[in-house]
């Protein structure tokens, strides 16, 4: 064809009417991965179910699981919470201890990449030592701990949380605490949705300065059983001494037992709501799941 026809047959084209073309929409699904464990009647922790054994559902819309590992050996990143306000002044050698012997336990089994780093809080939160395989930094930046000063919990979590969003793998935050916050600039919302996003189980290791519930900061507890209960962790309410080092094992049983399991998105109707209501199950009579009950997502304008 020569360049005359060419250019004719070209002219000819831009001057046809457009046809209407499908709408494209562009989807930007990403894995929601969670982290389970799953109970039997007795209250044993179970770890050896197959993928088959769970369902899941994302706002009441089934899901496929695409991601299932069985007591995975990902490494953990364990931000440690050590409440140094005033009110934990009495307490402050046992909890101390405790988890310096929870960070040596943690680090004398799994995965030679697993990290913690100490952070402490009262009215300020300071990152006493960042993460590291290393005992001994977590040793010597817990020596250096006084308790002073009002308490910012949600700052503690919030923050904490934030940091863990950059590391892979595995995410757990252990709050050590008396339970009441008393100078966050976050709220109990905030602090939530920072452990959502960096998909980090929490649990609480709630050391109550009296038994009697007119000197306990109720409130406190109710929230921190809440956020451990929605993010698929645990609280403990362990009486001084060796108690404390029950609670540890405990979570340490728990991070060693649990299963690693996500899915993309399907069939989700957009919503206005920004946060999405998961619910992970177990076909298995008498057996109990826990896992973070949602995630946070953008939301129609």
């Amino acid at each position: 064809m020569g360049l005359v026809c060419r250019r004719a047959l070209i002219y000819a084209m831009a001057a046809l009417p457009l046809l209407p073309q499908e709408p494209v929409f562009k989807v930007d699904v990403k894995l929601v991965r969670m982290l389970a464990t799953v109970k039997n009647a007795q209250g044993q922790l179970v770890g050896g179910l197959s993928r088959e054994d769970f369902t899941i559902s994302d706002n009441g819309v089934p899901q496929e699981v695409a991601l299932f590992e069985r007591q995975t050996a990902q490494p953990l990143s364990v931000a440690l919470l050590v409440d140094r306000s005033r009110s934990t002044q009495r307490e402050k050698p046992y909890e101390l201890e405790a988890v310096r012997r929870f960070v040596r336990a943690l680090f004398r089994e799994g995965n030679p990449e697993d990290a913690a780093a100490l952070y402490s809080f009262n009215f300020e939160v300071v990152l006493q030592a960042n993460y590291s395989h290393r005992p001994n930094r977590i040793d010597d930046a817990l020596s250096r701990l006084k308790s002073e000063g009002a308490t910012a919990l949600y700052d503690a979590i919030y923050l904490s949380s934030r940091d863990l969003e950059s590391r892979g793998g595995r995410r757990v935050v252990v709050v050590v605490s008396d339970g009441a916050d008393t100078y966050s600039k976050v709220d109990f919302q905030k602090a939530l949705e920072g452990l959502h996003r960096a998909n980090a189980v929490l649990y609480a290791v709630l050391i109550v300065p009296v038994a009697n519930d007119a000197g306990r900061n109720l409130r406190g507890e109710n929230a921190l059983i809440t956020l451990t209960q929605w993010t698929g962790g645990k609280i403990f309410f362990p009486a001084l001494g060796a108690s404390i080092d029950d609670a540890f094992a405990d979570i340490l049983r728990d991070l060693r037992t649990q299963y690693l399991i996500g899915y993309y998105p399907k069939n989700v109707p957009p919503s206005r709501e920004r946060f999405h209501r998961v619910q992970l199950a177990v076909d298995k009579p008498g057996h109990s799941v826990s896992a973070r009950n949602g995630y946070f997502a953008d939301a129609l304008p």
